[in-house]
């Protein structure tokens, strides 16, 4: 004769798996990382695309923060990398408005002189 188990498990004890929700800080971090980052690298490479973005990216943040961002001193505020993109936005579009002059002392990193040929 087969014995059978009977299930020692009471009912009334067991709590189901509630799976945790997405920290809110970790994509916040990373927005804030990007606009402050992007828009020195505008200012770095004079790449227009980039101080566009950084522009984008900031006033995307700035919409996004919460409440928690102002309460906590350690954020940048958003107003802060606003105008900061922007001011590397206008540093990018500077050569436009302020050419350089044509008697620039040379640098060393430009092309070499052209040279005569040799049966001229």
């Amino acid at each position: 004769m087969a014995s059978v188990k009977k299930d020692m498990r009471r009912q009334d004890l067991v709590v189901p798996y509630q799976e945790p929700g997405p920290k809110a800080g970790d994509n916040a971090e990373f927005s804030s990382t990007l606009s402050s980052t992007l828009p020195m690298a505008a200012i770095f490479t004079r790449n227009r695309y980039i101080g566009w973005a950084s522009v984008v990216i900031s006033i995307q943040s700035w919409l996004g923060e919460g409440e928690d961002a102002s309460k906590s001193g350690s954020a940048t505020p958003g107003y802060f990398t606003v105008g900061m993109s922007l001011m590397a936005l206008a540093v990018t579009y500077l050569p436009l408005f302020l050419p350089q002059p044509p008697g620039q002392i040379p640098t060393g990193t430009e092309a070499a002189a052209p040279v005569p040929p040799v049966g001229a």
